[in-house]
C-alpha cells in the first residue's frame, strides 16, 4: 500500500506541473506564414488562432480562391507548430512518457 500511495503522489504533483505547463503554453506563440508571408497567422499553445494579418497586395477580389488558400495554409502550419510545441514541452514534463489524451 505504501508503493500504491507514493504512485498517487507522483500521479498529483505530475498533474500540477502539467497545469502549471499549459497555463505556461498558453503565453507562447509560433508564427507561420504563406505565400512568401503575403499572409501570417499568429497561434499559441492551447491551439487558438491569436491573430490573422494579410497583407494588401494579395487580396484579389477576381482570385479569392488563392486568397482562402494561402489562409488554410498559414493556418494549419501555426497549428501544427504549436502542437509540436506543446508536444515538445510534454515531452520534457513526462520524460518522453506518452499519456494518452495529451
Amino acid at each position: 500500500m505504501k508503493g500504491m500511495g507514493n504512485m498517487l503522489k507522483q500521479a498529483q504533483k505530475l498533474q500540477s506541473k502539467m497545469l502549471k505547463m499549459q497555463e505556461e503554453l498558453a503565453d507562447k506563440t509560433v508564427e507561420a506564414t504563406a505565400g512568401g508571408g503575403m499572409v501570417k497567422v499568429v497561434a499559441n499553445g492551447r491551439q487558438q488562432l491569436l491573430s490573422i494579418r494579410i497583407e494588401k497586395e494579395v487580396v484579389d477580389s477576381d482570385d479569392v480562391e488563392m486568397l482562402q488558400d494561402l489562409i488554410l495554409a498559414a493556418t494549419n502550419d501555426a497549428l501544427a507548430k504549436s502542437q509540436d510545441m506543446v508536444s515538445g514541452e510534454m515531452g520534457k514534463l513526462t520524460g518522453g512518457l506518452k499519456i494518452p489524451g495529451m
